[in-house]
């Protein structure tokens, strides 16, 4: 089974004037409390019009799910986000991905998917990700390339196909 631990160590952006440095740290539970807020942020105005809770305990249960594969994104050795991911040998599956919202819109998603893409797409390896019917960001996913595959009630099952 491939290494959740292994992402790319540096992204820089080839196209933007100033300098981007992304890299990531595994998240611990001093994290904790960045990521709570980092989640009311980008995710509870998307729960809220889905008709899901909301409230910190469930908020703090979705940031745990799977906090082994959680990893704290670095803008210039800064926290700008959480990139949680999963890696097998068949496909790589982003399970969270929240950019903090004084930086989205310059690009830092889309940098990050796509150093995503390209290094499963050398691997062979499907990228698969979920994201709420509510949230703006299946925009960018379906600007990348992903298809929806599937959908509940409140969500749409994306994936990157080989």
């Amino acid at each position: 089974m491939a290494d959740n631990n292994d992402l790319p160590q540096k992204i820089r952006s080839p196209t933007q004037p100033m300098n981007k440095t992304i890299t990531y740290r595994k998240a611990s539970e001093n994290d904790i409390d960045y990521l709570l807020d980092l989640r009311t942020k980008t995710m509870n105005q998307h729960y809220a019009d889905s008709k899901l809770p909301t409230d910190r305990e469930t908020t703090l249960q979705r940031i745990l799910y799977q906090f082994d594969k959680a990893h704290i994104i670095l803008l210039n050795d800064k926290p700008a986000g959480l990139l949680k991911i999963n890696k097998t040998d068949e496909k790589t599956e982003v399970l969270q991905l929240q950019i903090d919202p004084i930086q989205q819109g310059k690009g830092l998603g889309k940098m990050i998917l796509t150093a995503i893409l390209r290094e499963a797409s050398e691997a062979g390896k499907t990228v698969a990700l979920s994201v709420l019917k509510t949230n703006k960001a299946q925009h960018l996913y379906n600007s990348l390339g992903f298809k929806t595959v599937d959908e509940d009630e409140h969500s749409y099952f994306m994936e990157f196909p080989l």
